[in-house]
């Protein structure tokens, strides 16, 4: 290896450390955003102004065929779900529980890939399955000072389950010409936009209003706390995180991409502590590290670790 490579490994290794840094504490980050504003208009808000950023990459999705085009706003749909649940949950749970358990997807997707599209887990994937309820169990022991389990949990785990889901089915929308990724975070960020306006539109006629359902926005003075969410809600956890891991997982390898984006929960957890300065016991670290660590059995290409990658399922897949 060169010193010019050794550099670049370097980057890309600080990279990818940053996308696990930023998005563990986009928990923290998205449960004091919540402290201004309601769970739909933030998130109408957040991907409506992460739509108008990426708008130009648009223009790649022309030649797409439609069906291919109805296929990711359908798989937009399902991340509208998921954004629902694990925001709702993180509302009424704490931000460590949520960076631990919505880690769970990892786990849960070789068993999703097996139901939809018939590829059989393998042993050391059934092995991270188990270490991972384990982890969860540990997690959501109730005692004094540790994680209990909330009701927002179940939320965050039937997240954790669509988020599953969704990653089998792009995988499935993609084919064999993929449009542009960023085309694609642009089209399916304005549909879980737009979706969330239309959600909160109908909650508020099924009441009986006939008024605009969300409240004014947040002022820039006393709730200035508000935008500095948001904009680091847009500009560091999707727009650098995005651009930031598809430099690096080109340049390095299986192990030290797993080994780096595996630490995001932890990165969660540690931010909840810091920040929020949720308390978290000796228990549920121990949760947390199981799930992480099957997370990373889950991952990591064990036969094959010095291989370049080109695509790393369930990692671009995050908006």
């Amino acid at each position: 290896m060169t010193a010019q490579q050794a550099r670049l490994l370097m980057l890309s290794d600080l990279m990818l450390l940053g996308v696990a840094v930023v998005w563990g504490t986009s928990y923290g980050v998205a449960k004091q955003a919540l402290q201004h504003y309601p769970v739909l208009g933030l998130l109408a808000l957040r991907f409506g102004l992460t739509f108008v950023l990426l708008s130009p990459t648009l223009a790649g999705l022309r030649g797409i065929p439609a069906a291919s085009l109805a296929r990711v706003a359908g798989a937009g749909v399902l991340l509208l779900g998921i954004f629902l649940c694990e925001t709702f949950g993180l509302l009424l749970t704490r931000a460590a529980n949520a960076a631990f358990l919505i880690s769970l997807c990892v786990v849960l997707t070789p068993l999703i890939e097996w139901l939809l599209l018939s590829r059989r887990p393998t042993r050391l994937e059934w092995a991270a399955v188990l270490l991972s309820l384990c982890g969860a169990w540990i997690l959501a022991a109730d005692g004094a000072g540790s994680l209990s389990f909330h009701p927002g949990d179940a939320l965050i785990l039937l997240a954790a389950l669509l988020r599953a889901i969704y990653v089998c089915a792009m995988k499935h929308s993609m084919g064999r010409q993929p449009p542009p990724a960023l085309a694609v975070t642009a089209l399916q960020a304005g549909v879980v936009s737009a979706g969330s306006v239309a959600v909160a539109m109908a909650v508020a006629f099924a009441g009986g209003a006939a008024t605009w359902p969300l409240p004014p926005l947040p002022g820039f003075g006393a709730q200035g706390a508000f935008w500095l969410c948001l904009l680091y809600l847009v500009g560091a956890c999707t727009l650098f995180a995005f651009f930031a891991q598809n430099y690096a997982i080109k340049r390095s390898s299986p192990t030290r991409v797993a080994l780096l984006m595996g630490s995001e929960p932890a990165f969660g957890a540690l931010f909840a502590w810091l920040w929020l300065g949720e308390r978290i016991a000796l228990s549920g670290w121990i949760g947390g590290g199981l799930i992480v660590l099957a997370s990373l059995l889950a991952t990591v290409r064990w036969q094959r670790a010095i291989a370049p990658v080109h695509d790393v399922p369930g990692v671009a897949e995050r908006t």
